[in-house]
């Protein structure tokens, strides 16, 4: 994500902890919860007419906050009405966590779970081979997009899948955030990985104009406090340069030349602005509403 793991660290223990400290630096929940509590509503007042169940399949479920909250609105859109819930999602420990979640959460009587342990284009295999594909009446991907090889070819197997009047959600980083001006800018220099790759949602309207899909798009505001990227030595300032340079120990490997320029770089207005002694990074939020 800005918020979810866009790379692997070779200790996977420190990106762990370099993801919690940006969710707990930023207004990244808050964020999404506002759009849960605002727009979601909406957006689904169609999806289960005149069915007698309703499917929803999460991509990239992680842990399962967000997928709870959305189903806790569906449940309200609907109430009474069976929902099958089906999650996708490579992490074990991810699902153990989910599952524990779902184990202490109430009300949750009429929906069915089931998880999978694997990629959103391993599911695509496995649907592709049995030959008879489900349909779908909410898809979520959430922060998950990153990891995707050929996401052109992934949103169009996606949009197959929907039924009537079904639409799929999208959140991903904004092409309006300071995301996009930093990858832009010093992506080359940084070291990369395979499995993860730089995109926003500037990137994803335009796949899905190509492809002729059908969409509405909504940007939140969200930031990050990065006060602590400017205290040399201070340990959550360390785990955010991580997070923000998707490298492990950036602080202390990184060439100094190149530490210093992004840092005058995310001190400056188009990346930041100040407000109350504090340096607060663009993490605007797109969320996208693919239409049936």
């Amino acid at each position: 994500m800005a918020s979810s793991m866009r790379s692997l660290f070779t200790d996977h223990s420190r990106y762990v902890e370099s993801f919690r400290r940006f969710l707990s630096n930023s207004t990244e929940h808050q964020c999404m919860q506002e759009f849960m509590d605002k727009k979601l509503p909406g957006i689904i007042a169609s999806i289960g007419d005149t069915k007698s169940e309703i499917k929803i399949l999460s991509i990239g479920g992680g842990a399962g906050e967000i997928d709870l909250q959305i189903l806790s609105k569906v449940q309200a859109q609907y109430p009474g009405v069976h929902i099958i819930n089906e999650v996708v999602e490579p992490s074990a420990e991810q699902i153990t966590k989910y599952k524990e979640l779902v184990a202490k959460t109430s009300n949750l009587e009429n929906i069915k779970f089931a998880w999978h342990k694997e990629t959103s284009s391993e599911y695509q295999n496995r649907m592709m081979e049995k030959k008879e594909l489900q349909r779908w009446d909410f898809i979520h991907m959430i922060q998950m997009l990153y990891y995707v090889k050929d996401i052109p070819a992934t949103l169009k197997f996606f949009h197959s899948l929907l039924a009537t009047n079904a639409k799929i959600l999208i959140i991903l980083v904004s092409g309006a955030s300071s995301w996009q001006k930093l990858w832009e800018k010093y992506g080359p220099r940084l070291p990369r990985n395979d499995l993860c790759q730089y995109v926003t949602s500037s990137d994803l309207t335009q796949m899905l104009d190509e492809l002729g899909i059908k969409y509405e798009c909504y940007d939140l505001l969200s930031t990050m406090d990065i006060s602590d990227c400017f205290i040399d030595g201070n340990e959550n300032g360390d785990l955010l340069w991580d997070f923000l340079t998707e490298t492990c120990n950036f602080n202390t490997t990184a060439p100094p030349d190149l530490k210093a320029e992004i840092m005058k770089d995310l001190q400056k207005p188009e990346f930041s602005i100040k407000k109350e002694g504090k340096v607060l990074f663009n993490n605007s939020l797109s969320f996208i509403v693919v239409e049936a």
